[in-house]
């Protein structure tokens, strides 16, 4: 076993992982919520009394779900990247001063490498 020591991130590298981590979780909340409003909102405008009433209340409720279903995901990418820099540059401040982040390594042999050895 071989113990290693975590340093330093690289700051863009974790921002990019963040950013892409956040942007899948805010897909599935935004597509989650944007369906719930669209359903909700035709819905809602079913029982509207007056036709144009209804129409104009169905067709706004579909605008605003897709809308959430693309700006959710969109913010929720670029709040990721942000707090993942941010994250990351007090890692690498706070390790410098502590020493960083320890873990142990277990190396695994193939059976074929053995035998090529041997």
């Amino acid at each position: 076993m071989a113990e290693m020591t975590i340093k330093r991130f690289g700051v863009i590298s974790v921002a990019k992982m963040y950013g892409l981590l956040t942007f899948i979780v805010g897909l599935f909340i935004g597509v989650i919520y944007g369906l719930f409003i669209m359903i909700f909102g035709v819905a809602m405008s079913s029982f509207a009394p007056s036709s144009a009433d209804a129409t104009a209340g169905g067709v706004s409720s579909v605008v605003i779900g897709v809308l959430i279903m693309i700006g959710l995901p969109l913010f929720y990418g670029v709040t990721g990247f942000i707090a993942g820099a941010i994250g990351a540059l007090i890692y690498n401040g706070v390790a410098g001063i502590v020493g960083g982040v320890k873990f142990e390594l277990e190396g695994v042999q193939d059976r074929q490498s053995t035998r090529l050895n041997s």
